[in-house]
Parts: structure tokens; C-alpha cells; sequence
């Protein structure tokens, strides 16, 4: 019965170990917050006083990237559109629309033209494209359902940037990057790779192209260690909203969320309480196993069947069943 007992628990270590192992970097992203990479207060330039930070030139160009289905842009969008084309008025100023987008990728990166019409959900062309034209073009994106609330040239100073979002991991609706940015080229190079179907819809988006794609491949690009000119700098809330130094204002939103996006947020509100079902249920599988384990061994040392060693616990040693069984003939 030792040795049963130890193989058990060594196959519930290794399936254990299998799991952490496959969700390690998720795990990873719960405490690695990129403070390392941060875009401090200190070093940017104030709403009013300078363009440039401080010492350093405009490396991005200024172009900006948005995306819709058409031209045609909704009226609650048009406001913050319109703020960040008014604080640019010498930037570049495109606008991907689906035709556009779909355009583009077949002209330029055919190996991606099946993925890209393959995909299920609209979102995921429109994630994917912004991560194509910043690889390609450089300059950068801005979810329209962000305003603009102070001129952007600060950011062109860094190789590139993204924003920091809660309670984990980095956005994707603002970011910004050099042509070719080593960054974005392996995101881009991801893309295929993570072109996976789940249960819900939103988890699809979220994993396959959204902002949680972007945290994973971003935390992997990280422990690789990059050049200091190949950082992924992070602009943190106090720095890209909510304040008057800060970059952007936020508008209604979130257009292609459906009914499951409840199920997730209930859950993100709710998660000490998941957690805890979470560990009452594993551990009473494992107990369900272990039981049900025991039996099988002690029926099989005996030669009986199952029915004869419910009379007995499953701890029960070999030597105590045979006594039992004895005195009971």
C-alpha cells in the first residue's frame, strides 16, 4: 500500500506541476506590474511647457493609427477622434477600416492573409491590424473611443509604449512604437500561434489577439531581457488619464462586448470568493481520487471486489482486512 500511496501522490505532483507550469506566465502577470519599464511623472514634460522630454529626441513618427468596420464613425466617437486630430495637426492621420486593413495585410504580409480572414470575431482583425501597422509604419494607436487631452509628442521620445491596465497585464487601446520595433514584430510573428478558439467569446479575443495576448508575449519579451533601446516603456493610470497632466481621456466603449463579458466581470469582482470554491473543489476531487484509488488497490490485493471493501475504510491496511474478514467467517 506504500508504494500505491506514493505513486498517487506523485501523479497528483506531476499534473500539479503540469498546470503551473502551462499558466506559469499568467501566474507571472498577477506580480509583475512593469514598474521597471514605467514612464515616470518626473520624466515627462508638463501639459504646457515643452513638447520633448527632457534630452531626447522624437524617434516615432508622428503618425496616428485608429480602426473602424467603415468610415463612417459613430457620433459618440467623433469628440475624441476629433481631440486628438486637432492636437496633431501635423501628424499623419490614418483611419483602418476593414477594407483598408485586409488591403494592406495581403499586400504586405500574405503569411498572415488566412489567419486574418479566419478569424471569428471582427475585434480580432481590428486588434490584429494595429499591431501590423505599428510593426510596419510605426507612429501611434489610439482606440477611438479614447480623446486626446494633450498634445502626444512627449511619448515619440521612447522606442516604444504601451499603457498599463487593472488588474493586470497592458492594453492594447493605446500604444506606440519605431518602425520595425523588435517588440511588435514578435507580436505580430505570435499572432498565428495563438489563434485559438475557448469557451467564451470574450476569453477567445481576450487570449487569442487582445490585451491579454499582448500582456503574455509582452511578459515573455521581458525575461528575455531586451537593450535598453529595445524596452517596451509603461505608462501607468495616473499618467494616461483621470488627472490634468495626463494623455487621454476615456469615452463610452467596449462595442463588441456580448452577454458572457457579465459572466467575466461578476467573476473579476468576485475572485477571493472563486478562489476559495476553486480550492474546496480540488481538494475534494483529490479526495474523490484518493478514495476511490484505495479501493481499487485494496480490492485488488484481496482478490475481492469493490463491495466487500466498502465495509472498510480506504486506509485500511491489508493485514487489518484479512483479521476482519476472518473473524467475520
Amino acid at each position: 500500500m506504500r508504494r500505491s500511496v506514493a505513486i498517487f501522490f506523485l501523479a497528483q505532483i506531476l499534473i500539479v506541476s503540469y498546470l503551473v507550469h502551462s499558466c506559469w506566465t499568467l501566474i507571472t502577470l498577477l506580480v509583475v506590474d512593469g514598474s521597471n519599464d514605467a514612464i515616470s511623472r518626473a520624466e515627462l514634460p508638463g501639459p504646457n511647457s515643452g513638447l520633448s522630454v527632457h534630452g531626447k529626441k522624437h524617434i516615432i513618427p508622428k503618425i496616428l493609427h485608429q480602426t473602424y468596420a467603415n468610415e463612417s464613425i459613430p457620433a459618440h466617437w467623433i469628440e475624441p477622434q476629433q481631440s486628438c486630430i486637432d492636437l496633431h495637426p501635423e501628424w499623419e492621420y490614418h483611419l483602418w477600416t476593414d477594407k483598408k486593413a485586409r488591403e494592406f495585410i495581403a499586400a504586405e504580409y500574405p503569411w498572415f492573409l488566412e489567419t486574418f480572414d479566419g478569424y471569428r470575431f471582427p475585434i480580432q482583425r481590428a486588434d490584429a491590424i494595429r499591431y501590423f501597422v505599428l510593426a510596419h509604419y510605426g507612429g501611434v494607436y489610439i482606440d477611438l473611443d479614447d480623446g486626446c487631452h494633450r498634445p502626444l509628442d512627449p511619448l515619440l521620445s521612447y522606442p516604444a509604449w504601451v499603457r498599463r491596465t487593472l488588474p493586470t497585464g497592458i492594453s492594447n487601446d493605446a500604444m506606440g512604437a519605431i518602425p520595425h520595433h523588435p517588440f511588435f514584430l514578435r507580436v505580430i510573428d505570435a499572432l498565428p500561434n495563438y489563434d485559438r478558439s475557448w469557451l467564451l467569446p470574450y476569453i477567445t479575443v481576450m487570449a487569442s489577439t487582445g490585451p491579454l495576448f499582448l500582456s503574455v508575449i509582452w511578459r515573455h519579451y521581458n525575461s528575455d531581457g531586451p537593450l535598453e533601446e529595445e524596452r517596451v516603456r509603461v505608462l501607468f493610470p495616473d499618467e494616461y488619464s483621470n488627472h490634468p497632466w495626463s494623455f487621454f481621456t476615456h469615452h463610452l466603449g467596449n462595442s463588441w462586448h456580448r452577454g458572457d463579458v457579465r459572466l467575466i466581470l461578476w467573476m473579476g469582482s468576485h475572485w477571493i470568493v472563486l478562489t476559495i470554491v476553486g480550492f474546496v473543489v480540488g481538494f475534494a476531487v483529490i479526495y474523490g481520487i484518493w478514495t476511490l484509488y484505495g479501493r481499487i488497490v485494496h480490492a485488488k490485493n484481496t482478490g475481492r471486489g469493490l463491495s466487500l471493501k466498502r465495509r472498510l475504510p480506504f486506509w485500511s491496511s491489508q493485514q487489518e482486512y484479512e483479521l476482519v474478514e476472518r473473524h467475520e467467517v
